[in-house]
């Protein structure tokens, strides 16, 4: 995958470990690499899956953690990361389907230095992050600064230390004033148990320095065979704006698994044990409060091929062969989608595509994906359980820069949360 966050809690033989977000495909060297694959909910029947937690309310702020009340009161974060600036011009951004804009990403140093080069290198960078902030704040908008993602975990361990988090601190402050940016969303990856003391006291630190900062943390799905979120999460939760689920990418061929869809609303079961719903009821009844929980939403999809057409399915040969960045909407729209073959599971709430044979770059039998309707059935999910919003991963991945609607996910983003 191209680039894929994850945090979660791995459940194995009933230890519950803490892990970080994660995002491969190595953003640590420009978010170019080849396609790899995460280890997020192995195991389904056997070993376990992700049962993840993290967030939690800001202090004094709203729903939006200061970020503007959208007409409904929820939030949109989308991420735009610097590896895929050229997939959607600042000018193309429609900002009405958002109400705060990720850019990613800032990443730390051990010694609590930062590196603000955003994979565009020297002066490039730091401008590529002026341009997304003035153009999010002349929209409205709020600006969240990503810090982290997949390789830092030895810069974010070393910079959140005692010995370094008070400069840390201060730098993350100083990049995120001088770059115009409204608040930072902690990456930290993998985020292990003894790591926690350092996360919370990070994040105690940051608040301290700056109670009105928006303050912002990207969590995993939950495995709903193994659904306990551990309690730190609802410990920390005081310290946090936006505790948003990242809820795409949910299948692969783990075993005990049946083919799955990327990021279903519901139809979870033994063998497909992900979804949007199942992650965010565990996060409530684990005590992070529903208000402050996101969910996810990928302008991406998954390409499974060997054989399989479609999801609850036995995995046999078949597996995801490329999902985040090679499988963009925008790659579905053009590459493969045909009318014939594409198919709307309700009870999952979640389109996808069959072929009888490899279809396309990636020779896919089954395409999972996000389309207009399963957007609008996560909306009206969130309002009906008063959660807080979504995140977007990422934006430009779903950009149509040839089509009379450009921006048609964006669209149907902002109906079915923010209207």
């Amino acid at each position: 995958m191209k680039r894929y966050l994850v945090n979660y809690f791995l459940v194995l033989g009933g230890a519950v470990a803490l892990a970080g977000a994660c995002s491969s495909n190595g953003e640590e060297t420009g978010g170019t690499g080849a396609t790899t694959t995460t280890t997020t909910g192995q195991g389904g029947t056997g070993t376990g899956g992700t049962a993840a937690g993290g967030g939690g309310a800001g202090q004094g702020g709203d729903a939006e953690g200061g970020g503007g009340s959208a007409p409904t009161g929820k939030w949109v974060s989308g991420y735009h990361v610097g590896y895929q600036a050229w997939l959607y011009p600042t000018d193309a951004i429609d900002f009405s389907g958002l109400t705060h804009l990720v850019v990613g990403a800032a990443l730390p140093n051990a010694d609590g230095t930062l590196d603000t080069s955003f994979y565009l290198g020297g002066a490039a960078g730091p401008a590529f992050a002026t341009e997304l902030t003035a153009a999010a704040h002349l929209a409205g908008k709020k600006a969240i600064l990503m810090i982290g993602g997949a390789g830092t975990y030895a810069g974010f361990s070393g910079a959140a230390s005692s010995a370094h988090r008070a400069a840390f601190v201060q730098n993350l402050l100083t990049a995120m004033n001088d770059l115009g940016f409204d608040g930072l969303d902690l990456d930290w990856e993998p985020l292990g148990p003894a790591d926690a003391p350092d996360f919370t006291a990070l994040a105690e630190a940051l608040r301290a320095a700056d109670p009105t900062l928006i303050l912002t943390v990207p969590v995993g799905y939950v495995n709903a065979n193994f659904p306990q979120v551990d309690a730190f999460w609802a410990n920390v939760a005081p310290l946090f704006d936006q505790i948003n689920m990242m809820t795409y990418g949910m299948a692969d061929a783990w075993p005990g698994w049946d083919s799955w869809h990327s990021s279903a609303l519901a139809g979870e079961s033994g063998t497909t044990p992900t979804s949007v719903s199942s992650s965010a009821e565990a996060y409530i009844a684990g005590g992070v409060p529903a208000e402050k929980i996101g969910v996810g939403i990928g302008f991406y999809g998954s390409c499974w091929a060997g054989g399989v057409t479609g999801p609850s399915q036995a995995v046999g040969g078949s597996s995801v062969v490329a999902s985040d960045n090679d499988i963009s909407f925008t790659n579905i729209v053009n590459d493969y989608y045909v009318p014939g073959n594409a198919h709307y599971d309700a009870a999952a709430e979640a389109p996808y595509l069959g072929f009888a044979n490899g279809h396309g770059p990636y020779g896919c039998t089954f395409l999972s994906y996000e389309d207009e309707q399963s957007i609008l059935a996560k909306g009206a999910y969130v309002k009906s359980r008063g959660l807080g919003g979504a995140i977007i991963w990422t934006i430009g991945q779903g950009y149509l820069a040839a089509a009379a609607e450009p921006n048609p996910l964006l669209v149907a983003t902002r109906q079915g949360f923010l209207e």
